[in-house]
């Protein structure tokens, strides 16, 4: 179905090494400020670890019940990808302080992402 499994290894290596590069901004993103707050180095350190072990763990879920959830993926993915965009848009919707010009460029600049994506493959 997926092809040679000895052909998955280097793509999921490369995009393995590809998350957990990811993380270690995240990880300073928790770690940080707690530092900066008075907490000890070893503790601050060790929440901005733990903030990323849900991350393989669930990994591992998901391929446990990979069968059952591939025919799901799309809306899964369509989902993450909602969650993110809101996730991006309460952050930054603030910043325009009540305008609703920076909203509406925000979603006019969406649409024109999803169209030239769709558009050109």
């Amino acid at each position: 179905m997926y092809g040679n499994f000895d052909s998955l290894i280097l793509p999921a290596l490369i995009l393995s090494f590809g998350i957990a590069v990811q993380n270690f901004p995240e990880g300073a993103a928790v770690s940080l400020p707690l530092r900066s707050k008075g907490m000890s180095t070893k503790k601050a350190f060790g929440l901005g670890v733990f903030s990323g072990v849900v991350e393989p763990i669930a990994s591992c879920i998901t391929l446990a019940f990979s069968f059952i959830l591939e025919p799901m993926l799309p809306y899964l993915l369509a989902f993450a990808a909602g969650a993110m965009i809101f996730v991006v848009v309460e952050e930054l919707v603030p910043a325009f302080k009540g305008e609703k010009l920076g909203t509406y460029a925000l979603i006019i600049g969406f649409i024109v992402m999803m169209i030239l994506d769709v558009a050109l493959g």
